[in-house]
């Protein structure tokens, strides 16, 4: 053999080999060698298609280790046939062929398998002749011949961490709008390979049961995604996190969980959870009695101070008294309105400014100063406020993700105001709007959401079987 000749030496197999299938994350399984089969097979449950008719691909779940079904590798790859396949007692099937690479001593090539139901035989892959390349020679009688590989990477998770595989996912956004923010997350999944459906909230219903909960759409039952965007409107937040909850007991990942969700929008409570984790926030007062007003504008102190609907969203509802029968005026006519409201204390010093930062994942990813409008208080954008990009401090950073945390939220939007005596937190939205600050910031903060998604689908270590 000359210096430059690059031929693979030959392996030699026996009738069963442990191999790799390190693209579907599956780094150890035995199979079974069978020159009589042209194709290979691996044995797959739950197949379901999805994506595009132009490229479509098929999800499927694997139980790598023979007796452990709770364990289950969810793997992904695009289809490239639908072949009709014979098996050994004459029974036909038709099966979707996917393409794979398969590591094994050291080598790696590519080969097509097939998907099937072998949960009656022996082995969990079938090895068939065209996996077998001109250079591998078979002694039946033999088994093993190649390197030993072991179950126990299913049980580690650090080496899980490094086996899973960056796979297409299939991924829905419960959203009812057409804007920035969803388009951004449909065009920022599809750009890492995924499929990325939007999912009007109004429109999903739910079967309620023990066995199969299940969430449905226009008549059919949705499918399995391996991840779930929550986009809940402030109008529609019982029912959306009625919906989110049932995706969370099919043990779907969402990236907001419902309570999150329902306490972000509740100011009340909001601002109680804050407390609970010693978050500091403006000086906020809660009373339902008329005869308490006085005593109410005293806890929070002197005018002027903000009076704030607990639904309130973008700045509305939300007002300024610069006086105490100022205040007193305005919270007999929201009494009278049997309105739910808070009373805060007004933070002169952030001048109508206030910091939003974008959390994922536990991290912030971008922030933003947003001013008020010449003579307005308030500095949502949606109000007419403008934006630019901001350094924050480390004990703004440090607050804004304990405020996440807090609230348990993947995806958060944190706004804080600039003290005196430090940063504040104002309110934690748990659906932000992304335009603003992607525009402001220059900053891909979707990418940064679909890796957080990517890591928390990986596959869980299985638990190790107890010796009876």
């Amino acid at each position: 053999m000359s210096d430059t000749d690059t031929t693979p030496p030959p392996l030699t197999f026996g009738w069963e080999e442990w191999i790799s299938l390190p693209e579907l994350g599956l780094p150890a399984i035995s199979a079974k060698v069978d020159t009589g089969a042209r194709t290979s097979a691996l044995h797959a449950s739950d197949i379901e298609t999805f994506g595009p008719a132009s490229q479509p691909k098929v999800r499927f779940d694997v139980h790598p280790i023979p007796g452990h079904y709770e364990l289950a590798i969810t793997c992904s790859a695009e289809i490239v046939d639908r072949r009709e396949v014979t098996s050994s007692n004459g029974e036909r099937e038709l099966r979707y062929v996917i393409r794979t690479p398969l590591t094994v001593g050291g080598q790696t090539w590519p080969i097509e398998i097939t998907l099937t139901d072998r949960s009656g035989m022996a082995s969990r892959m079938l090895l068939g002749r065209q996996a077998l390349q001109d250079h591998i020679s078979i002694v039946p009688t033999e088994r093993h011949l190649q390197p030993l590989l072991d179950y126990d990477v299913y049980h580690s998770s650090k080496l899980m961490r490094t086996i899973a595989p960056n796979r297409a996912l299939r991924i829905a956004v419960l959203s009812r709008e057409n804007n920035y923010s969803t388009r951004r997350l449909v065009e920022g999944g599809e750009a890492r390979g995924h499929t990325v459906e939007v999912i009007d909230t109004t429109r999903c219903y739910m079967a309620i049961n023990p066995m199969m909960p299940e969430v449905h759409y226009d008549g059919k039952r949705l499918p399995r995604y391996d991840a779930v965007i929550p986009r809940i409107g402030a109008s529609i937040t019982p029912y959306g996190t009625a919906v989110v909850r049932q995706f969370e007991t099919i043990g779907t990942f969402v990236v907001n969980n419902s309570a999150g969700i329902a306490s972000s929008r509740d100011k009340l409570n909001a601002h109680q959870i804050l407390s609970r984790y010693k978050i500091d926030m403006p000086t906020t007062a809660f009373a339902a009695s008329p005869k308490d007003t006085s005593n109410l504008i005293g806890l929070v102190g002197s005018a002027p101070l903000i009076i704030k609907l607990l639904e309130s969203t973008q700045g509305k509802g939300v007002v300024l008294a610069e006086t105490k029968k100022a205040a007193e005026s305005v919270i007999s006519a929201f009494r009278g309105l049997k309105a739910n409201f808070l009373v805060q204390q007004f933070v002169k010093e952030a001048a109508g400014e206030d910091i939003r930062c974008l959390v994922v994942g536990g991290k912030v990813v971008a922030s933003m100063k947003r001013t008020g409008a010449e003579g307005d208080f308030r500095s949502n954008l949606h109000q007419g406020g403008s934006a630019s990009s901001v350094r924050i401090t480390k004990a703004e950073r440090d607050m804004a993700v304990r405020a996440a945390r807090a609230f348990g939220l993947g995806l958060a939007g944190v706004d804080l105001l600039r003290a005196e005596s430090g940063p504040k937190v104002l309110e934690v939205n748990s659906s932000p709007g992304l335009e603003g600050i992607e525009t402001v910031t220059k900053k891909n903060v979707v990418e940064k959401l679909y890796e957080e998604i990517e890591l928390n689908v990986r596959p869980r270590p299985a638990r190790r079987k107890r010796a009876e």
